[in-house]
């Protein structure tokens, strides 16, 4: 019979990307984190044999709930999560743990390539003001599927090198910058390509965000309407971070039609012939 405080491959993957989706956290030993450092989107990796430490530090907001993974899902994320629940946070076992994840196919990020972590263990990232697309579209990746806990600076155009040397934040979509446009493909490619994340949803969101990005329209139909409703959120708000808070959903909504609702049609239905 099945634990009330497992969660299966499938359970989880439908939460992944999503805004409401569990902290993950890693738990692997070091010999098993080496043979496949690879992490599930948005993981906390994070050392089994200081759980006290962490937890005290780690400070979550109210409400969280976590998924724990280890190599199997047996000792280590048992009482990592075990020790979570008594401090009173939700936390939840993934059956099978890492190797059921890996071998089900499910989206792993490549972490090679990420900045360095404060000692909050975030990311950040800088990029000019007054984003329109891409500047939206790639904070929206980072923080459903790379770092949850990402931070993002808008600056002056001309300043974004000094500033991303200074504070150790990785510049993006900015020329000769290696997170940046390559050929056609804009900055969101660029980031689903090192970050080794492939799906058929983000895909599709990709097309569309290059589409609406480079003005190639014709790319999906979906573009147009993004181009529009980009254009009129930055009009909206004059705080670049209120207007990123605020366009979260609207890709979040893109992605659920791209994973979801693809096939899906809507007319009135008076207009349906009899």
């Amino acid at each position: 019979m099945p634990s009330n405080t497992d969660i299966n491959v499938a359970q989880l993957s439908r939460l992944i990307g999503l805004p409401n989706a569990p902290a993950i956290i890693d738990v692997r030993d070091d010999e098993d984190y080496a043979a496949d450092p690879r992490l599930l989107p948005c993981t906390l990796k994070r050392d089994w044999d200081k759980t006290a430490i962490w937890i005290d530090a780690w400070n979550p907001p109210p409400g969280t709930r976590a998924v724990v993974i280890c190599q199997k899902g047996l000792k280590l994320s048992e009482g990592v999560a075990a020790i979570l629940r008594a401090r009173g946070i939700a936390a939840e076992v993934l059956e099978g743990g890492f190797l059921a994840w890996r071998d089900a196919g499910g989206l792993l990020v490549s972490p090679a390539k990420l900045p360095p972590r404060d000692t909050r263990g975030a990311t950040t990232w800088v990029t000019r003001a007054r984003p329109k697309i891409d500047r939206i579209a790639c904070p929206w990746l980072i923080r459903r599927f790379v770092d949850a806990s990402a931070t993002f600076l808008y600056v002056a155009a001309t300043e974004v090198p000094a500033v991303a040397e200074r504070f150790h934040a990785a510049p993006f979509d900015i020329d000769n910058t290696f997170w940046s446009h390559r050929g056609e493909n804009c900055t969101f490619d660029t980031m689903l390509e090192e970050f080794s994340l492939k799906s058929d949803a983000l895909d599709r969101l990709a097309t569309i965000v290059r589409g609406a990005d480079t003005n190639r329209l014709d790319l999906a139909p979906q573009a147009a309407g993004l181009l529009a409703a980009s254009l009129g959120l930055s009009r909206a708000y004059r705080d670049d971070l209120e207007q990123l808070e605020a366009s979260m959903s609207l890709y979040d909504a893109l992605y659920r039609w791209a994973r979801d609702a693809v096939g899906e049609t809507h007319d009135w239905p008076g207009h349906v012939k009899k």
